[in-house]
């Protein structure tokens, strides 16, 4: 093991040790260069996708540049949400305040662009000089007759999963402020899924076939009238559980709708968030029918190239660090799929549970990370002599200077990775990164490893025999 800060030992676990009790849902240890973004960044994450909507940064200008383009969430219509909007505060406007500058932004930029709603998000500075925002925008709504939202976002309040809470927060306001008129029993809204190169379409098409309508997507390729009513829908689905199990909750506490938790990556995943679903609505058998062929087909359609693909990468190690810890669930058996161990995982927002899961699912010493940084990951993957760094944007340097394979699978990619297509994209882009010729001039002499022997249940052959109809 490597050498590690003193305060940063409680959150790092090698799977097998025992007992079992790993940190986590604290702050940053300073110094350390967490790989954790802010409150700011968080609540961004969750909104941007609403297309239909101003989203206004409050804030100096530097904190905007977290806006234009910076993610692959596509829409079918409306593009407003790929403009950048900020009030710019100067020095002048720390002193005397912003509040005036931000209700002249507000102004034009409603009769600019005649949004369904606009979102102000507040930065750090909005925190320390006390513009009341909340204010402000009630004002705005008033005279402009649509929906004016803060998003009590100042970055220095927590980590990236406040930023979430607040995002949900905001969004919650909306729920409930339309008629549900016309909402059929077998209806869901997809939560946390936030249309990475068209994903959420992709998921729209499997309940559509199944014959399960979708009333809400919260928030890929969103639309403020969609989540106004969004409160008529029987189920919440939820992909991204850090990011929005707090909204699923709010839901259920004051409509009653209950949410499942479930992931769209892999073929396991995949199938079991589909059968789910399907059985929420036991008083429409065909549904299940539907999703059983459904899902027999795509997996048959999937499996030629999925082997083709193992036949390479078998015995191949991974190091994979997301956002939540939710994903990493998936893919780690998604890896396992294609004949790969992983030998590292870890999360910016995990908490005690997802980590004792994680524990369960990997295989013994496996080393488990929690809002780790640079220097720590560089190290893991040399001392664990890894073929593929799976992250963002932030970890791909990590992973080029060291010569090591690197798949995005954070907010930039453009290629779909949900569903059981996704899986194919997946490991076609895994396949042609791990087997470039590009490492012979960088990496480490090739170590024998054998492909890890498959649990009962799990792969390819498995999931192909369980899904049939």
């Amino acid at each position: 093991m490597i050498s590690l800060l003193d305060q940063r030992k409680p959150q790092v676990h090698v799977t097998g040790a025992q007992p079992f009790a790993m940190a986590c849902d604290k702050q940053s240890l300073a110094g350390s260069v967490s790989q954790r973004a802010c409150v700011f960044c968080g609540s961004r994450v969750v909104l941007y996708p609403i297309v239909d909507a101003v989203h206004l940064v409050h804030g100096p200008i530097g904190c905007a540049a977290y806006t234009w383009d910076i993610r692959g969430a596509l829409s079918s219509g409306p593009q407003l949400h790929r403009l950048s909007f900020s009030t710019d505060l100067q020095e002048k406007d720390v002193i005397y305040g912003g509040e005036k500058k931000l209700y002249q932004a507000l102004v034009e930029l409603i009769d600019e662009y005649q949004p369904k709603a606009a979102f102000v998000y507040s930065t750090c500075i909005v925190g320390l000089i006390g513009d009341d925002v909340q204010a402000i925008c009630k004002r705005v709504a008033a005279e402009k007759n649509i929906p004016v939202l803060p998003v009590h976002s100042e970055g220095f309040k927590g980590t990236k999963k406040d930023g979430y809470r607040a995002a949900c927060e905001a969004m919650f306001t909306l729920v409930g402020t339309a008629d549900t008129l016309g909402i059929p029993r077998t209806s869901i809204n997809i939560l946390g899924d936030f249309n990475l190169a068209g994903e959420t379409w992709i998921l729209r098409r499997y309940y559509q076939e199944m014959g399960v309508d979708v009333v809400a997507t919260i928030t890929g390729d969103a639309r403020i009238d969609d989540i106004r009513r969004a409160h008529g829908a029987s189920l919440n689905v939820v992909q991204c559980s850090g990011s929005m199990t707090s909204l699923a909750q709010m839901m259920k506490e004051k409509y009653g709708i209950p949410f499942l938790k479930v992931s769209y990556f892999g073929l396991e995943d995949t199938a079991k968030a589909l059968y789910d679903v399907a059985e929420y609505f036991p008083e429409n058998p065909a549904i299940l029918t539907r999703a059983r062929t459904l899902v027999a087909r795509e997996i048959a359609a999937a499996l030629p190239a999925l082997r083709h693909y193992r036949q390479a990468l078998a015995g191949k190690r991974a190091a994979l660090y997301t956002g939540g810890a939710f994903k990493a669930f998936s893919l780690v058996r998604a890896l396992r799929t294609l004949g790969m161990t992983t030998v590292m995982a870890g999360s910016q927002t995990g908490n005690a549970q997802d980590y004792d899961h994680l524990r369960q699912i990997c295989d013994d010493g496996t080393v488990l990370v929690d809002d780790t940084n640079p220097l720590e990951l560089a190290k893991f993957i040399q001392e664990k002599q890894v073929d593929l760094f799976i992250g963002g944007v932030k970890e791909r340097p990590i992973a080029f200077k060291l010569g090591v394979a690197f798949c995005d699978h954070n907010h930039e990619r453009k290629i779909p990775l949900a569903g059981f297509e996704g899986m194919v994209h997946f490991a076609r882009e895994v396949h042609d990164s791990v087997m470039s010729p590009v490492w012979q001039f960088t990496r480490r002499p090739a170590e024998t490893i054998q492909p890890p022997a498959l649990p009962g249940g799990t792969g390819i052959a498995a999931l192909a025999t369980e899904a049939r109809p």
